[in-house]
């Protein structure tokens, strides 16, 4: 006995009607886009033709600057400002951790005790994130003098603020179900976030303080541009004295400092994925 296939028949698909009030919003959303950058170009001043017009003086910069000056003179202080750079970047990061963990436990809807703190943590949190580093920087500079001191300290404030944050969102985020069980148990807030709330978010935390480290070692060399240590301090001086040479190799230095830096963290971080 044998079956035959039953008669398919196509039917054509009827075309997708637009709707006129879409057309219009997206046409209007692409003429301010282009309005917007249009002011932003001209004020920003940019100019292809002045760049092509510096070009003799960039190729006299890199004549100056290659082959880079590897003696020992300079190389030693050059690997021992980068050493200095990675400790402000490693203090900034750890120094923070327990203020940021506390603003994020008040920042953060199911932790925070209630609505007047959690608005005061965000104030906070935002305070600290909306003010650049440099700024803290330059402030801690003038009341400490230079050095690294002031460098740790305004990353320690900034990153309170951006891990603060993060950390806030990620604990929002977090799984509703162990925390609902403890609460209906009756345990409070704090008994809460510390036997419910954190373990399930530690990976996720790890992740991101490993995340701000590797900014905050990069952060570090800006900061050592404004007198606060480190190999950036050394890359602004030989700038200011004209030894691009010496400041090629300050910049070689930092290169492997910042790939090494990379290699630790996403190895953590694939420790850490593969425990969990």
């Amino acid at each position: 006995m044998t079956t035959t296939a039953p008669d398919v028949r196509r039917v054509p698909v009827p075309p997708r009607r637009r709707d006129p009030r879409t057309l219009a919003v997206a046409a209007t959303v692409v003429v301010v886009l282009l309005v917007v950058h249009v002011i932003a170009w001209r004020t920003t001043e940019m100019s292809f033709a002045t760049l092509l017009g510096g070009a003799d003086g960039m190729a006299e910069f890199l004549t100056e600057a290659v082959p880079p000056d590897l003696s020992w003179a300079v190389l030693g202080p050059s690997l021992q400002g980068a050493l200095v750079t990675l400790w402000i970047g490693l203090l900034g990061t750890t120094l923070s951790i327990p203020f940021a963990l506390v603003l994020a436990l008040a920042a953060a809807r199911g932790t925070a005790p209630g609505p007047v703190t959690y608005q005061a943590a965000r104030g906070l949190l935002s305070f600290l994130r909306a003010v650049p580093d440099v700024v803290f920087a330059l402030v801690f500079v003038t009341a400490v003098g230079l050095g690294p001191f002031p460098g740790v300290l305004a990353l320690v404030l900034h990153n309170i603020g951006v891990m603060g944050k993060l950390w806030a969102e990620t604990v929002e985020d977090a799984d509703p179900g162990p925390p609902t069980a403890l609460r209906s148990a009756g345990a409070g807030r704090l008994q809460v976030a510390v036997h419910a709330l954190l373990p399930s978010v530690t990976p996720q935390l790890v992740g991101l303080l490993l995340y701000r480290f590797d900014v905050n070692v990069r952060s570090s060399l800006v900061l050592g541009l404004v007198g606060a240590g480190g190999i950036g301090f050394l890359i602004n001086q030989s700038i200011q004295l004209f030894r691009f040479d010496e400041m090629l190799t300050h910049i070689l230095v930092v290169l492997v400092l910042i790939v090494a830096v990379d290699q630790l963290s996403a190895l953590v971080r694939r420790r850490l994925g593969s425990d969990t």
